[in-house]
């Protein structure tokens, strides 16, 4: 995740205050959503937060000011969100596309789905 964050960021090294976001309290939205990994392409259940424009995930729902982020992605450089049951094959998909890489997500409903496409494409 570090490589998209340089990518997406143009930062050299991984940062570790997450630009002053506060992530553990007050979110905009959280939920858990199916992740595809990075590296090795299986599906990880996790717990994702979105606040100040950082779209965040964690392994657990018990988000402290302790807690390191498994990965964290700034919505402005997603070039794209959109629904993705045809590219998977799986209901209730949806992939998040930076000028570097494509994330897929699979959500518990519908209505999450288009939810969190809602919450992260923003007005």
């Amino acid at each position: 995740m570090a490589s998209l964050w340089r990518a997406a960021t143009g930062q050299t090294e991984k940062p570790n205050d997450y630009d002053g976001v506060e992530f553990w309290l007050n979110p905009e939205r959280t939920g858990w959503l199916t992740k595809q990994g990075e590296y090795i392409k299986t599906w990880r259940r996790r717990w994702f937060v979105l606040k100040q424009g950082k779209l965040f995930w964690f392994k657990d729902s018990t988000v402290t000011r302790g807690s390191s982020p498994r990965g964290v992605i700034p919505v402005a450089s997603c070039l794209t969100v959109k629904g993705a049951e045809d590219v998977l094959n799986k209901q209730y998909a949806f992939e998040l596309s930076t000028r570097s890489d494509t994330m897929y997500f699979i959500a518990d409903s519908e209505k999450e789905k288009e939810d969190w496409i809602n919450s992260i494409d923003g007005p």
